[in-house]
């Protein structure tokens, strides 16, 4: 059987870790993953769910001794592992990067299209 306490803490430490790494601040662990969204994979967040319907039994006396305490480190640690490997700042440079390559794309675009009005029209 797993500690509440132990349960609080893990979920404390990952709400801490998806505030650093994806600015989610507010809300419970579901909540912040749900912020997070498509930036993180399909098994943090399936891992993310074991771990929040862990917290939801340990509220319930019954089930409580149903909690499957592998499962749930298991989970901490996939997760926990995931988000200590997020670097922010190389993330933000690709997002920037992205951005600007975008922009160049679209005016390299723009001049090729008035250099070929221009053509068409036979002022060039």
């Amino acid at each position: 059987m797993i500690d509440a306490k132990e349960l609080e803490r893990k979920q404390a430490e990952l709400e801490r870790l998806l505030e650093e790494k994806f600015g989610a601040a507010s809300g419970d662990l579901r909540a912040r993953m749900r912020k997070v969204g498509r930036r993180v994979p399909k098994r943090i967040h399936a891992a993310a769910r074991v771990l929040s319907e862990a917290r939801l039994q340990e509220q319930h006396p019954k089930l409580r001794q149903f909690i499957d305490v592998s499962a749930v480190n298991r989970a901490y640690v996939d997760i926990r592992r995931h988000l200590k490997t997020i670097d922010v700042a190389y993330r933000r440079k690709g997002a920037v990067l992205g951005v600007l390559g975008g922009l160049s794309f679209n005016l390299l675009m723009a001049l090729a299209l008035l250099l070929g009005v221009l053509m068409w029209r036979g002022l060039l």
